[in-house]
């Protein structure tokens, strides 16, 4: 067992600040374990190693900032869905912006792209690469994906990265995702799934909670 905190009584309350907190400390860059999915925050070489192996080619890794690649994904989303010109594409948990930022040029100037996350400090740094590159059609937006601050009928494509593990309130992701998808709108996931029932000493393991 890891030497992290333990969650003796389930509380969604508390590992959803777990959560937070442990990926507030990547995006400021102070954390020194891995994030969700086994990526490393410490080295860029490290992070372009792992987006590889998910399945990012190097022509998508070489299209978008350095600094939005920070691994923490566990496949590659945009592999099983055709996002086209003029879509409008949520991505649920979107981090430092990596797969916004990819799903960007794919829609175009007539495109708009919506990525939520709920650590502030995730969409601060984001948003000032959006800034800095001039992604003028994407838009980042602090909230819970288990309470998207999005419109009814939003998106023509979802599209998330590893995050819903996270989330412990899985139903309300997908009622959520449900909610702000246009009819007729595709939804591409690339997360993790358990086989097996975990151990007691698992499931109070605040770490494994955060990936």
């Amino acid at each position: 067992m890891s030497n992290s905190k333990k969650i003796s009584n389930f509380k969604k309350v508390d590992v959803r600040n777990a959560v937070r907190n442990s990926y507030r400390k990547i995006a400021i860059g102070n954390a020194k374990e891995d994030g969700c999915c086994g990526g490393s925050i410490n080295l860029k070489k490290s992070s372009i190693e792992i987006s590889r192996k998910i399945g990012y080619s190097d022509e998508e890794i070489s299209t978008v900032p350095q600094e939005a690649n920070m691994g923490l994904g566990c496949g590659n989303p945009q592999l099983i869905t055709n996002i086209k010109e003029g879509e409008t594409v949520i991505d649920l948990g979107s981090g430092g912006g990596f797969d916004c930022f990819l799903a960007s040029k794919k829609v175009g100037s007539k495109g708009y792209i919506i990525g939520v996350d709920m650590t502030p400090e995730m969409i601060s740094k984001s948003r000032i690469m959006s800034r800095k590159y001039r992604y003028r059609n994407v838009d980042f937006r602090l909230g819970e994906i288990e309470n998207l601050p999005v419109a009814d009928n939003t998106a023509d494509v979802i599209i998330s990265n590893c995050v819903i593990n996270l989330s412990p309130n899985k139903q309300r992701v997908y009622n959520e995702a449900y909610r702000v998808l246009k009819k007729g709108g595709r939804v591409a996931i690339s997360d993790i799934v358990l086989i097996r029932e975990l151990t007691k000493e698992m499931k109070q393991d605040e770490k494994l909670y955060c990936g």
